[in-house]
């Protein structure tokens, strides 16, 4: 009976590690609740939470205001290749480029850097679901986007772990 309790506990605590791998990845940061980059761009707005309502979806409301999370491989940008410019589905800043993306096998689009190497992306810790993590949050409207790991693949080891819905594509002309 030891003996499968045993088993049962080893198999439910892989299956919890691996659900949460994308998730806690290389971030270790253990500074309390400030800022750790706190970048804005010069023509930030602000609108009120009704004001977001009316212009969001419930999907983007979720996960831009509330700071949701897609299911993972589920995001229409997942697995796009097209060549152009991810912008913030709340205020149309442009975040990310084709040439940034990569594709990182979590479930979710990734990207190595920002447009203008950070100005654009503001960064801030996050303790949530008893995790150690670190947000990041489109500079100009403060929507949520995602969780930025050290554990790229590329030059820069960054790796921007976007959702989707908080995401739309721009295509280059």
């Amino acid at each position: 009976m030891l003996l499968i309790r045993s088993h049962i506990f080893l198999f439910a605590s892989m299956f919890f590690s691996c659900f949460l791998s994308c998730q806690n990845s290389g971030s270790t940061n253990t500074t309390t609740n400030q800022t750790i980059k706190n970048t804005t761009m010069p023509n930030s707005f602000q609108k009120s939470e009704e004001e977001w309502k009316k212009t969001l979806s419930p999907e983007q409301y979720y996960i831009l205001r509330q700071k949701g999370t897609e299911r993972p491989g589920t995001g229409e940008y997942n697995h796009h290749n097209e060549a152009g410019t991810y912008a913030c589905a709340g205020c149309g800043t442009e975040l990310f480029t084709s040439e940034q993306k990569f594709d990182s096998h979590c479930g979710w689009p990734s990207f190595d850097n920002n447009i203008a190497g950070g100005e654009r992306v503001k960064q801030i810790a996050d303790y949530s679901h008893g995790m150690i993590r670190t947000e990041i949050l489109c500079a100009a409207c403060g929507g949520h986007l995602g969780h930025i790991f050290d554990d790229g693949p590329t030059a820069t080891g960054q790796r921007y772990c976007v959702n989707s819905i908080s995401i739309k594509f721009i295509p280059k002309k």
